[in-house]
């Protein structure tokens, strides 16, 4: 069975950080995410609001570099959950449990997140970030010489 999905789309919100009782890290948001066609009758793209939950280092992350109007792209699958209103009925709502979510903006684009995307010799990273664990002195700047090259 597969049960994958990929969503592009603007956050609503700022996104909800909280603790499990054992200190788990869980993050809800949800996107905006536009229609890829128009009504017939000439009229906008209509939009879907979708429900996304992020755990543990990605619930981390997502709350720590992302807010409202912020463009991301989330990969992971669809969950239906059931569970009973205040007034007894029974309801269920679709959310999507993200594995990943990705940056799908620049920084110039719309993202005040606050990142150095920058490296030392003021390359940019267009708008993703280097790990933080990870030297700079690691990271030379190559040569753009093909003739080398057997093919």
């Amino acid at each position: 069975m597969l049960n994958h999905i990929v969503l592009m789309g603007r956050l609503v919100r700022d996104p909800e950080l909280r603790r499990t009782g054992s200190g788990v890290a869980v993050a809800a948001f949800s996107l905006a995410v536009d229609r890829d066609f128009a009504p017939r009758d000439g009229g906008e793209k209509e939009t879907d609001f979708i429900d996304i939950v992020a755990w543990r280092n990605t619930a981390e992350f997502v709350s720590k570099y992302f807010t409202k109007g912020r463009m991301a792209v989330v990969s992971g699958r669809l969950q239906i959950r059931t569970w009973t209103d205040k007034d007894g009925n029974k309801r269920r709502s679709a959310e999507v449990i993200a594995d990943n979510v990705y940056f799908g903006d620049s920084k110039r684009d719309g993202g005040q997140s606050g990142m150095d995307t920058t490296y030392p010799s003021g390359q940019s990273l267009g708008g993703y970030a280097a790990p933080a664990s990870a030297p700079s002195s690691d990271f030379a700047m190559l040569e753009d010489d093909d003739a080398e090259l057997p093919f």
